[in-house]
């Protein structure tokens, strides 16, 4: 996982059993495209579960999936048009699946009274953003003296002159 910038896509689409297998492909070559090919099995069967349950379930296949990269987190979001769809009754065992494959998942209500279903799946540790290495900053071609050890009872006895030499000060 290379990407660094946040990503965003989103695509409205009119559910039906042959455009299930369409917009996974087209969610696997945006995931492709953000460099994130680890995440292209999990988001996209997340995403082909609940358009299935959707066409199956739904009177209003209207559907709009939106994915969100941040570097870290993919969230992936599946909203539908349908008020008689209820979750928590027909896309139960939907659900129970994505919680399963997910890192994490929700449901929310709109201000239309229709729903968003959505799902994270994180960057696993040894597949996060490197840090770019810095360039080094220039260095000097001059290299100074390391000062030799000189001990503290001969310091306190000794007096620097004006062109910088110790003299014993008694």
């Amino acid at each position: 996982m290379k990407t660094a910038s946040a990503c965003y896509y989103h695509l409205d689409v009119e559910v039906s059993p042959e455009r299930v297998g369409q917009v996974r492909r087209i969610l696997a070559a945006h995931l492709r495209f953000w460099d994130l090919e680890t995440l292209v099995e999990p988001v996209c069967g997340g995403a082909e579960m609940l358009l299935k349950a959707i066409d199956e379930h739904a009177s209003d296949k209207h559907t709009s999936i939106e994915m969100w990269w941040n570097g870290q987190h993919l969230i992936t979001a599946v909203g539908d048009h349908d008020r008689e769809l209820r979750p928590d009754q027909d896309l139960r065992a939907c659900l129970e699946r994505l919680a399963a494959t997910s890192d994490g998942w929700g449901c929310c209500a709109t201000d239309t009274g229709s729903k968003v279903i959505w799902f994270s799946q994180r960057a696993r540790a040894g597949e996060r953003i490197p840090l770019v290495p810095t360039a080094p900053a220039p260095s000097l071609r001059e290299v100074l003296q390391v000062p030799r050890e000189v001990p503290a009872a001969a310091l306190a006895g000794s007096v620097r002159t004006a062109d910088g030499v110790l003299e014993d000060a008694r």
